[in-house]
């Protein structure tokens, strides 16, 4: 019986025998354990089989291909032992009792467990490829469409006012009379009157006055612009006998 070394995808091996050091069949692979840090398969859950329906994980270390399946580095007894586990997940005192039981370096450091997690993983022989494209996003970033200044100078500009004076003028009035003057010396002789004329005049003065008030406020006008570009998208040909269905 010829042992095969080489690496193997346990993630292809969905259904495989299982077989402890010896060479004895165990069971068969039924999912696949890995650890969520390092994304490597840590533990094999073995199917149905000798042990009923106890769940059994196979730790990976050690493990290699054997004739038609998997090989272990444990033997049948010890796997058949193994702690009972029934959650899909295997953390803190589970994967302590575990590393524990199979004698291997636990990933527990100053008395606790690791963050690290496993999750199970089906383990099928399913081939695939990954099709990929690109999206276009669109997004909006704040640029400067244009400045508006408010300037402020001073201008000189001529300015005519109408405004009315007043002036005095003299007019001479004469008014008869018949009056007997009671002396005669007095009633003859020199005499001057001089009455003083007023006139207005204009008179200017400048003040200064606030008139307006002039300020900028924004609006905001929505608009719509289509982006054009060129996005690559890979398509899947299928080839050969396979069911189109």
């Amino acid at each position: 019986m010829r042992t095969s070394t080489k690496r193997f995808r346990l993630d292809e091996m969905r259904g495989a025998a299982v077989y402890d050091r010896d060479g004895d069949k165990i069971g068969s692979v039924e999912e696949i354990f890995y650890d969520e840090a390092s994304r490597q398969p840590e533990w094999i859950g073995v199917g149905t089989g000798f042990f009923g329906t106890k769940r059994v994980l196979v730790p990976v270390q050690g493990a290699s291909t054997h004739e038609d399946g998997i090989r272990v580095a444990y033997d049948k007894d010890q796997v058949s032992d193994s702690p009972d586990v029934d959650s899909d997940e295997i953390y803190g005192d589970r994967e302590r009792q575990l590393y524990e039981y199979y004698g291997l370096d636990s990933h527990v450091a100053g008395g606790r467990a690791s963050d690290g997690e496993f999750e199970r993983r089906a383990a099928d022989a399913t081939e695939s490829v990954t099709r990929s494209e690109e999206e276009l996003v669109v997004g909006k970033q704040q640029t400067e469409a244009g400045r508006v200044r408010l300037r402020k100078w001073v201008e000189t500009e001529p300015v005519a006012l109408d405004v009315e004076l007043q002036r005095e003028t003299a007019r001479v009035v004469r008014e008869d009379i018949d009056e007997p003057v009671s002396n005669d010396e007095r009633a003859f002789g020199n005499e001057e009157v001089e009455v003083r004329l007023r006139a207005e005049e204009p008179v200017a003065a400048k003040r200064t006055v606030a008139k307006e008030r002039v300020g900028i406020e924004k609006d905001v006008q929505t608009q719509t612009d289509t982006i054009h570009d060129d996005v690559r998208k890979e398509r899947v040909d299928v080839e050969g006998d396979v069911d189109r269905t």
